[in-house]
């Protein structure tokens, strides 16, 4: 995956949200990748998160997206 040909699906407040939705976008079949940067770990308090995906995924990931958040406790 080139990261230039990447959308923006979803954003996070922590990298381990965005693992856990690409996980649900894995489920479905979609390829994923997450994009952060906190410094290699060093400022974990700006630890927010980009999920993107292909431009001919976005639709289905924006569904994946939707249900994962629906049903995920705050």
């Amino acid at each position: 995956m080139n990261p230039a040909d990447l959308i923006v699906v979803s954003t996070f407040r922590s990298t381990v949200d965005a693992q856990i939705a690409k996980g649900a976008l894995d489920d479905a079949g979609i390829e994923s990748m997450i994009r952060s940067d906190n410094a290699g770990g060093m400022y974990p308090a700006i630890d927010g998160a980009e999920l993107l995906v292909r431009a001919e995924d976005v639709e289905k990931a924006n569904e994946v997206i939707h249900l994962f958040n629906s049903v995920r406790p705050e």
